[in-house]
């Protein structure tokens, strides 16, 4: 016997396509303890909305996020919106008694994620569960190669490379968008792309940065507006390259941006340790590398993993082995995993509290790109 769970989305761009595909997909896959009822989809405008949930599958339409605060048959709200309306939302809906699926990052500053993981922790007295979406952490590879680190497949984790490459910015005539709006976005690159693979980075190793040296760079400091009419001009980063260290001793190198020609999504993460390591790209999400470094000379390197065995994290929820998964899956998977949390009356990760703490690493690498020097990322010892 399963529940049902009204769910009340705020946003219908990008994110609400991807978060609104889960919904539909997670029961009829994962049989989840609590049936998901798609119930309201908010926007500003009543007819983009309307044509929105007529085309994602929910049910009704309000104008005002707001008003899914005050329906009894909204029981979670899921926040698909720009950075800037991020913290508003959460904590008013965690004050409401409202579950919480918030889109990363968390907020646009230190501040407002410090307000929303005070919300959360709040309502998690009442039993009111709260989750950021850092959907790479539901990659099969990336949950296996979590695994691997965990068993100590690789020994002591000494070195990560990360990398989050994308080229949609390249072309200095691609137009202006919210996402290069320091107002709306918070940041460039930072928060959109390298909140990414600082999460997955400190998934996959169990450890957190403490220490950031950084460089930010914009490289085309206006772009036309869509449709015509002038330019705008831009007011985050593009580029974000820092090194670091984390509270377990490795060295870390991160690289963050929209400019890398010819690579569309490729987050690119490797993982030395004293006994072997790991490399993982999203461009080949089903593919996880990896080497066992006490292996005799003559077997000696990396190999590859096809993680779509039944064995596999959520693989065996989906198709035969060798049938593979790609990007909308780690949504559903992120879903999944949020409402078993609910149900069992636990905490779903990654919680309010990790969003803060990657928060807290963005809010660092500015402070040093700023000043030029080595900066401590606030809260570590």
């Amino acid at each position: 016997m399963t529940t049902t769970v009204g769910v009340g989305m705020v946003g219908h761009a990008f994110m609400g396509r991807a978060h609104s595909q889960a919904w539909r997909s997670v029961g009829p896959f994962f049989g989840p303890p609590l049936t998901p009822v798609m119930t309201a989809l908010a926007g500003r405008s009543a007819e983009r909305a309307g044509a929105a949930a007529a085309s994602l599958g929910w049910a009704s339409v309000e104008t005002d996020w707001k008003e899914l605060l005050r329906r009894d048959d909204v029981q979670i709200v899921d926040i698909c919106t720009p950075g800037d309306t991020h913290a508003e939302i959460a904590v008013a809906a965690l004050d409401a008694g409202k579950h919480v699926l918030c889109e990363k990052p968390l907020g646009n500053t230190v501040a407002e994620a410090e307000a929303m993981a005070a919300a959360a922790e709040r309502a998690r007295a009442r039993g009111v569960r709260s989750m950021i979406g850092f959907n790479y952490r539901r990659v099969p590879a990336v949950t296996l190669a979590r695994t691997l680190v965990d068993e100590g497949r690789i020994g002591t984790v000494r070195h990560i490379r990360a990398q989050y490459l994308q080229d949609w910015l390249a072309d200095p005539r691609a137009p202006f968008t919210w996402r290069l709006d320091r107002d709306r976005a918070g940041s460039g690159a930072l928060g959109d792309i390298a909140s990414h693979i600082v999460d997955t980075a400190q998934f996959i190793t169990g450890q957190s940065l403490v220490g950031v040296s950084a460089l930010l760079d914009t490289f085309v400091l206006e772009r036309p507006l869509p449709g015509g009419g002038g330019t705008a001009r831009v007011t985050v980063d593009d580029a974000a390259l820092f090194i670091a260290r984390t509270d377990g001793g490795a060295l870390a190198t991160f690289e963050a941006t929209r400019f890398a020609t010819g690579r569309k999504n490729a987050l690119r993460i490797e993982v030395s340790g004293s006994s072997g390591a790991l490399a993982f790209d999203l461009e080949s999400l089903n593919e996880l590398w990896f080497h066992d470094a006490r292996d005799g000379a003559a077997e000696s390197g990396f190999r590859r993993i096809i993680v779509t065995e039944p064995v596999h994290p959520y693989a065996g929820r989906w198709w035969p082995p060798g049938h593979i998964l790609g990007y909308e899956h780690t949504f559903t998977h992120q879903i999944a995993d949020l409402l078993a949390a609910i149900a069992g009356g636990t905490d779903p990760s990654p919680s309010f509290a990790d969003g803060l703490q990657v928060q807290r690493v963005l809010a660092a690498v500015a402070a040093s790109a700023a000043a030029k020097r080595w900066v401590d990322v606030e809260g570590s010892e």
